[in-house]
């Protein structure tokens, strides 16, 4: 393949990719309130069913994008006495994540993303390798395990690193695709977590 051709080939997945974000992103916008508080509330139960036995350390997110709301899992794990992690953008090192510790007191900042995020406080950082679960946000996904992000690349890097935590990306049914195009970069994940699907990959 010349030069020019494979340009032409990577610009059209590119813009396939895009085009993909874009559907998936504007499927899960387009949920009304009452849905995305039934789908939250089944998420809820769907991943306490399906957490193993002695986890004391989860990372999970806050909603944003229509992305399916964790709060009550969150809540769920604090009745249980599981320490939750939230990410937060690592301040020196570029593309990469920190997971803070979190609770009803935490302070919290907004990111360049307008995403809520806890206020760096050192004393509240765990190592990612430290985690028992990682419980990712994702665009789309595929019944392999394949997860579309953002395109930030944050967790395929945060992945990448920390092979032997457990990682389970939630979301909502309609955020499914037949077969998402997969990068040499991408990090297929252990499990996805819907209100109605549990997929191991």
């Amino acid at each position: 393949m010349t030069q020019h051709n494979e340009f032409m080939a990577n610009s059209q997945q590119l813009s396939s990719v895009q085009a993909l974000r874009k559907t998936i992103r504007q499927r899960r916008q387009s949920l009304s309130e009452e849905q995305q508080l039934v789908a939250s509330t089944a998420l809820s139960k769907q991943l306490t069913k399906n957490m193993p036995d002695n986890i004391k350390r989860v990372a999970v997110y806050l909603a944003s994008d229509g992305e399916i709301n964790p709060l009550p899992f969150i809540q769920a794990c604090w009745q249980r006495d599981i320490d939750v992690y939230l990410p937060v953008l690592h301040p020196f090192s570029r593309g990469n994540l920190l997971f803070l510790r979190y609770d009803e007191q935490t302070k919290m900042n907004v990111n360049k993303y307008g995403i809520s995020e806890p206020a760096l406080n050192v004393s509240l950082v765990l190592p990612a390798s430290e985690l028992d679960i990682i419980y990712t946000p994702l665009v789309a996904f595929d019944t392999q395990g394949n997860r579309m992000g953002m395109g930030g690349g944050y967790y395929d890097r945060t992945l990448a690193a920390n092979p032997h935590v457990v990682t389970i990306g939630i979301a909502h049914d309609c955020q499914q695709v037949d077969e998402l195009t997969v990068q040499p970069w991408d990090i297929a994940l252990q499990r996805i977590i819907t209100p109605t699907q549990n997929i191991m990959a």
